[in-house]
């Protein structure tokens, strides 16, 4: 019994041999078989948004501005969306990282890879009172009270990026590649001043000292984040996914949506709705209100906030993200244009322009979209369209990350 049972060990093992190697050498195509495995991915924090079509545009009440929406058919391929706005706390974890990497720069704090790649060696503990990391505070005059304060102008991130539209419509073989990408410096830290500014003979001084940085509002969503700030968000953000799964075949990265996206996610599969819930109404059956704005001629607190909320307030849409409309308007990756939707094609429509500092004003534009804490009802209706330059900060202005889904429909799997 014991021989038989080697025997079929020996023979099943000649079997495994054969599967393995005879492939090639029988010169049939079987394609590469030492490929990585995709199973998909699911980021935390992040729903998803399935493939799908929607006609985009104004409502056939809103007839003045029929000639800057006109109504349209377009497909979206699927992708996944923070359930919420970005937090102050997660947008924090982004600042302490550049904070970080300063400080172990400034320290020597560096490892050298195989390939003479310089990264920095994480697992060594920081001291902020160390005399070589004086240049990142406030000192001498510069000091409120002998405090010893973070000079945050000095957080910059830098990063890379790739021009694709360039490199595309660029037929030359011989150009070079460096002249694809890009680099960009950003200063991350929010415009904590924005909440002064914003409002003239206000006193929100409280705000400016505590919105960002008080325990209290660690899960309201990040304001007086620019666009270039939060472009930056996501480049970061990518890194830090590709840091920790680096066997994870996924070359996508995250990413403001696009201004179809947005109203698509928006809208939870209702098409024609004019508000995330699907109702024609901002209030209930029973008179409460749906969303974080300024209802009537001003009663702000009515709907339950003075000024934001949590950024997982009120209920959800029917693909589970939370404050499409109020609360905070968010950025879009898209460039604003009057007529974009007479442009744009209707297969997964983007107007993008990457601009240059010496660019007009009017280039800078950016697609804002789903109204704030601040406005009036009609910015918070899905297709309500409106924009502000990218360089500017708002206190009522925040975003959302999306990803790209890899493959027909996450049901797939």
């Amino acid at each position: 019994m014991k021989s038989k049972f080697l025997n079929f060990l020996g023979l099943f093992g000649i079997i495994l041999l054969l599967a393995s190697c005879g492939r090639e050498e029988t010169g049939e195509l079987t394609g590469v078989m030492d490929r990585p495995a995709w199973g998909g991915i699911n980021p935390y924090g992040m729903v998803y948004v399935p493939s799908g079509s929607l006609n985009i545009g104004g409502s056939d009440q809103d007839i003045f501005n029929t000639h800057l929406q006109r109504s349209k058919t377009i497909s979206i391929q699927g992708f996944f969306m923070d359930d919420t706005e970005i937090t102050n706390n997660e947008y924090r974890q982004f600042v302490y990282w550049v904070r970080d990497s300063i400080a172990h720069n400034l320290l020597g704090d560096v490892t050298e890879d195989d390939y003479g790649n310089e990264k920095i060696d994480w697992e060594t503990e920081l001291d902020y009172t160390y005399e070589e990391l004086d240049d990142m505070f406030f000192m001498g005059d510069m000091q409120l009270n002998n405090k010893r304060e973070l000079n945050t102008n000095k957080l910059i991130f830098k990063y890379q990026s790739f021009d694709w539209q360039k490199a595309a419509h660029n037929q030359d073989a011989e150009v070079n590649r460096r002249s694809f990408i890009q680099d960009h410096e950003v200063a991350v830290y929010p415009d904590t001043l924005c909440w002064i500014r914003d409002f003239a003979y206000s006193y929100n001084e409280p705000m400016t000292r505590n919105y960002f940085w008080h325990p209290a509002f660690d899960d309201y969503p990040v304001v007086g984040v620019n666009w270039n700030q939060a472009t930056a968000f996501t480049y970061w953000r990518t890194k830090l996914w590709n840091t920790f799964k680096p066997d994870e075949p996924n070359t996508e990265e995250f990413r403001l949506p696009s201004e179809a996206e947005w109203e698509h996610a928006a809208r939870g599969g209702r098409d024609f709705a004019p508000y995330p819930w699907g109702g024609y109404y901002v209030r209930n059956a029973k008179g409460c209100l749906l969303a974080n704005f300024k209802p009537g001629r001003g009663d702000y607190p009515e709907d339950g906030g003075q000024y934001t909320v949590k950024a997982d307030a009120y209920f959800p849409n029917d693909y589970g993200l939370y404050c499409m409309s109020g609360n905070v308007a968010e950025w879009t990756g898209s460039a604003y244009l009057d007529n974009a939707y007479t442009l744009e094609h209707d297969l997964n429509p983007d107007y993008r322009y990457n601009t240059k500092s010496d660019d007009p004003e009017v280039l800078k534009r950016k697609v804002v979209r789903g109204g704030s804490w601040k406005d009036i009802s009609y910015y918070l209706q899905t297709g309500t369209r409106h924009w502000e330059f990218q360089d500017t900060t708002k206190s009522y202005i925040g975003f959302r990350c999306v990803l790209t889904f890899l493959g027909r429909s996450i049901n797939d799997f």
